[in-house]
């Protein structure tokens, strides 16, 4: 069977289904840069008549402001589409006079939202916060259905040496407890990590089980970080993988001599060599860079969607466009031997 973005896809065991190609909601809330709200409300209506059906928000997105994008349009529509928001972080008011609790340390992932709403973040993964925490998406979505809940950015490398408070809150605390209890409940279908690290969900995994994961950037065209380790234990634990950041913050995507964003910084010289030596043989095959990127990571069997970002129904529809390329097999060939050059160079 041909996959076309609107290809529906079985979410483990949970009942659910996505479409091969979803949308994630970070640069609506302003990622990188302010979009405004007729620009983001069309690039969703824009996904949905594509066919595509899976839309995934958090609160951090804008502080808030992309889960409310989100549920203005799908309040809309049908219940085809399939909802995931995030849980870790809740969100307290900045206005003058109350007093704030200390702002969380920057870390390397977090390059903050233009146009955000006033609002501040909290980091907690304690079984109260996210049971508040999914009370208070469904509020500020409008809707009282959200299929899947992602424990957002635990890790090392979003909380440096407070992880191991976060991870017990997770653990010990409970976080992960009423993850059970709202999935037993039938509130939710199911539940896992929404991260960056492919090193905690298997970590995660040894407290409790999961049902479908989100990980970003480390299993893509340029990054192959997570694929002898990681992707055969998911496989090997029915846990359904959504792949985020398949250009690695858009150095994949833009065009030769374009922005050089790699992993949410500025792409160091050898990432940008990397990069160059696969367009080559894009270029030799006539295929935009760009579509092999997004088509590479659903070439293995623990891959269940793709999730990209677009800030204007141009960037969706061009991105649904590469994803539906019909690609050569020996194009994949050509860009791993492309790719162990340029790492031995």
């Amino acid at each position: 069977m041909t996959l076309t973005a609107s290809t529906l896809r079985p979410v483990s065991d949970t009942g659910l289904s996505v479409t091969a190609l979803g949308i994630g909601s970070a640069p609506l809330g302003g990622l990188y840069a302010d979009v405004p709200k007729a620009d983001a409300l069309a690039t969703l209506e824009a996904a949905w008549d594509c066919g595509i059906r899976y839309f995934d928000t958090a609160p951090m997105y804008g502080l808030t402001r992309s889960e409310h994008l989100v549920g203005h349009v799908l309040r809309e529509k049908d219940d085809s589409y399939m909802l995931s928001t995030k849980v870790g972080r809740l969100m307290t008011t900045t206005r003058a006079g109350r007093q704030l609790p200390p702002e969380p340390p920057k870390n390397p992932l977090d390059p903050g939202f233009w146009n955000a709403l006033p609002f501040r973040e909290v980091f907690d993964y304690s079984y109260d916060a996210v049971m508040r925490s999914y009370d208070d998406s469904q509020q500020r979505l409008g809707l009282n259905r959200i299929d899947l809940l992602y424990v957002h950015d635990i890790g090392p490398v979003t909380h440096g040496e407070l992880n191991a408070r976060h991870w017990e809150a997770l653990t010990k605390g409970g976080g992960f407890r009423a993850l059970r209890e709202l999935k037993a409940a039938g509130d939710i279908k199911g539940f896992g990590l929404g991260v960056n690290e492919w090193e905690v969900i298997r970590d995660a995994l040894e407290e409790t089980d999961l049902d479908c994961c989100m990980l970003a950037g480390r299993y893509s065209l340029l990054d192959r970080d997570a694929e002898e380790t990681f992707l055969p234990i998911a496989q090997k634990r029915g846990v359904a993988l959504a792949l985020g950041g398949v250009y690695n913050s858009g150095i994949l995507a833009a065009p030769k001599g374009g922005r050089k964003k790699f992993n949410y910084a500025d792409a160091p010289a050898e990432v940008v060599a990397r990069v160059e030596a696969l367009r080559g043989v894009c270029d030799d095959h006539g295929v935009p860079l760009a579509a092999a990127a997004i088509r590479f990571p659903m070439r293995h069997p623990a891959v269940t969607c793709v999730v990209i970002g677009a800030k204007t129904p141009a960037q969706l529809r061009q991105n649904v466009d590469w994803f539906g390329e019909d690609l050569p097999d020996a194009l994949w060939r050509d860009l791993d031997d492309a790719l162990l050059r340029a790492e031995a160079a």
